[in-house]
């Protein structure tokens, strides 16, 4: 395999790993599988014939050694807030662009300080190359492309059908009892969790819950809108939970109790069926105003997890053939229409 044809897939035997290698194969993409768990990366080999190599992100050798040998890593392997900073730091030094499925808002911001180092090093560093936050990103420049003088930017989404993958749920359960994050005059701001929006997703309208999705962080770099709040729409008996939550936040933040719904999780299945992808859609909905003016948009896609898959698979390879350098948002690197080249992508 030749550095400059290769990507790596770290954390490859996860749910959207998994979904990730598939599509590289369908591609015939060079790749190298790479994880903790050597029977589980052998089982992938064996069905997808690709090499693989066990690592575990805190040998620093291992890993510099890893990426001298790819151009491009997607990186699968969560908790972000754990092991972004860690591979693109390594990323700088073996000069390989670096790429994941993130919508941790504190990675975005966090990885923003390498920007100037990579720019240097002549990589791009890409978090958010999935669903999280590519279709969001993508809305919100089309939207500051509408009004270039919004002050401020409301997004949400919803899913139909489908379920959480592990990873997902994991992530979401390590966040509870700390409230929900806007953007509030270009500064983060902490804000108590259960505030909600009645949303016109165009299919039907809905109230959704303020959720700290990475967009506060990205959508913000790609638009200097200095106002952003972003929502989902989930069953109201999540609504009414989230709110009872906002009592008892030192009670889930206990590590015992986080402990124990992560055991919960790992009893589920990894993720949603393919069945399940295929009949779901995700709605998105945009609006940014000034003080004049309003523009909305919407925007329908395939299931998260698929479209994770494509647009991530998407951006390594368009990295591999096109030079891009410092830290950059999916809208920032490719622009905003981007997202309507998938297919089962439209704005409504």
């Amino acid at each position: 395999m030749e550095k400059e044809n290769t990507i790596l897939v770290y954390g490859s035997y996860g749910y959207t790993g998994r979904l990730i290698v598939d599509l590289c194969r369908e591609r015939k993409l060079s790749v190298i599988l790479a994880g903790r768990n050597r029977d589980k990366l052998q089982e992938q080999a064996n069905q997808c014939g690709y090499p693989f190599e066990v690592l575990d992100l805190k040998d620093k050798d291992g890993l510099v050694n890893l990426l001298h040998k790819v151009r491009v890593v997607i990186h699968c392997g969560g908790p972000f807030q754990e092991t972004a900073r860690i591979v693109a730091e390594v990323c700088l030094q073996t000069q390989t662009h670096y790429t994941d499925i993130t919508g941790e808002y504190q990675v975005f911001e966090d990885l923003t300080q390498l920007h100037e180092q990579a720019i240097k090093a002549n990589i791009c560093i890409l978090p958010g190359a999935g669903f999280d936050v590519v279709p969001s990103d993508c809305l919100a420049t089309m939207l500051k492309k509408e009004l270039p003088t919004a002050t401020h930017l409301q997004l949400a989404f919803v899913a139909t059908g489908g379920g959480l993958s592990r990873g997902t749920a994991k992530t979401m359960t390590l966040g509870m009892g700390y409230g929900s994050v806007v953007r509030q005059n270009g500064k983060l701001k902490n804000i108590p969790i259960g505030k909600t929006a009645i949303i016109n997703f165009g299919a039907f309208t809905m109230e959704t819950l303020n959720i700290p999705w990475g967009d506060i962080a990205t959508a913000y770099r790609s638009t200097g809108i200095p106002n952003i709040e972003v929502y989902t729409g989930v069953p109201k008996s999540s609504i009414r939970m989230a709110k009872l939550s906002h009592y008892i936040q030192g009670i889930l933040r206990l590590p015992f109790i986080k402990k124990t719904m992560l055991k919960k999780i790992d009893d589920k299945p990894a993720g949603p069926s393919e069945e399940k992808r295929n009949k779901s859609k995700t709605y998105l909905y945009g609006k940014a105003w000034d003080k004049n003016k309003t523009v909305e948009l919407r925007l329908l896609t395939p299931n998260g997890y698929s479209l994770t898959a494509a647009t991530s698979v998407e951006i390594a390879t368009r990295l591999l053939q096109e030079k891009r350098s410092g830290y950059m948002t999916p809208a920032q690197a490719f622009g905003e229409n981007f997202i309507l080249s998938f297919d089962g992508v439209k704005l409504l």
